[in-house]
């Protein structure tokens, strides 16, 4: 992608990075599904914080939700991504819905994802997704779902230091591999259409967590 089609940043634009909602809507398990990014590179990129969020319906603008505040994960950090374009890829297989939420077959929602890079600006990728009963939507399996070697996940917490303001603080707790190259993630993620492009990072909406 070039800056001609995704001008300089655009991306930083809430809610969706300036992208317009999809037509062309991903569907997603009643139950929760995987979601796979590409993190995003250039300095400032080498730690990140990552939020995952939800919103509801399609009453908001552009035909998406009103708000994008139904958190569904707590906050994490990884570490390990290049200056190069698209370093490695990392995927969370099973992520639920919100706590406290009930969704029916064919209701509308849209899954945001939040980068936030050590400087503090926040990047933003948005997926329109349509629920849809476990049996109708794809398998996850390794070829749609793995993590790169070269990236590592922490913790993230707050501590309160005695009478001084709270700290927050990143705790490494565990370092994936990769059971593909890094060549191949971009066949992988970048797969237009059910999904809002983007240009610093990328995230494509999977399905049902495979038999094992």
């Amino acid at each position: 992608m070039t800056n001609d089609t995704f001008p300089y940043g655009m991306q930083w634009m809430y809610p969706c990075g300036g992208m317009g909602t999809s037509r062309n809507r991903t569907l997603w398990p009643l139950l929760g599904g995987g979601i796979a990014i590409q993190p995003g590179w250039f300095q400032g990129h080498a730690t990140a914080f990552f939020y995952i969020n939800l919103g509801f319906g399609t009453d908001g603008p552009d035909n998406g939700p009103p708000n994008m505040s139904f958190p569904m994960v707590p906050v994490f950090q990884i570490t390990g991504p290049s200056k190069g374009p698209y370093p490695g890829t990392f995927c969370l297989p099973q992520v639920p819905l919100p706590a406290n939420t009930t969704v029916n077959v064919g209701d509308n929602a849209t899954i945001q994802v939040v980068e936030t890079a050590i400087h503090g600006a926040a990047l933003y990728n948005c997926v329109d997704i349509t629920f849809a009963e476990p049996g109708d939507v794809p398998e996850l399996n390794s070829t749609n779902c793995f993590n790169s070697s070269d990236i590592g996940f922490n913790l993230v917490y707050t501590t309160a230091l005695g009478s001084a303001a709270p700290r927050l603080v990143s705790l490494a707790f565990a370092h994936f591999t990769s059971p593909r190259a890094d060549d191949d993630v971009a066949g992988v993620i970048a797969k237009p259409g059910n999904r809002r492009a983007s240009s610093y990072f990328r995230v494509k909406m999977l399905a049902r967590v495979y038999s094992v």
